[in-house]
């Protein structure tokens, strides 16, 4: 690869996606659809899993938490994995995809949250938004704008 065509994580970017090569996109929105759908398994079982053990540690009491489980299982989920050493969720690793900040840096547990927020409330509050990355050249959502991050191709 040439260095018109490599994305180096040193230099700043003026605009964040002009030296990105063409195939760190390609096939994008499709991977993640099928890594958002294996990450909400996951975050669904490890939340009835938790929700099961700490009902039988309190005798039953945290049964009715079940619905506050979700939400915070999918914080951590995503901020813990994305912000690990593989910068992905387990989904987005099975797909082939990474998540950086728009500069290249490692997305922090921060920011990484704040996406995972930002993604359910697009979900359930107005779904539609979601068809943002249509129309955007770099394939990105409302919400990765929103938190400064991208999803690629793994190099």
């Amino acid at each position: 690869m040439t260095e018109a065509n490599s994305w180096n994580a040193d230099r700043p970017a003026v605009y964040p996606l002009a030296p990105l090569p063409a195939s760190a996109l390609e096939g994008v929105r499709r991977r993640r659809v099928f890594a958002i759908l294996l990450d909400l398994i996951l975050v669904s079982l490890l939340s009835f899993a938790l929700w099961f053990v700490f009902g039988l540690l309190t005798l039953g009491l945290a049964w009715l938490l079940l619905p506050s489980f979700f939400p915070l299982v999918a914080f951590f989920y995503n901020g813990l994995t994305v912000s690990g050493a593989n910068m992905a969720t387990p989904g987005m690793k099975a797909m082939d995809l990474e998540m950086r900040l728009t500069d290249g840096a490692r997305v922090p547990f921060i920011n990484a949250s704040v996406h995972a927020v930002l993604f359910y409330l697009s979900l359930y509050l107005f779904a539609p938004i979601l068809l943002f990355s249509l129309f955007a050249s770099d394939k990105r959502c409302l919400h990765d704008i929103l938190a400064g991050v991208i999803v690629l191709r793994r190099a």
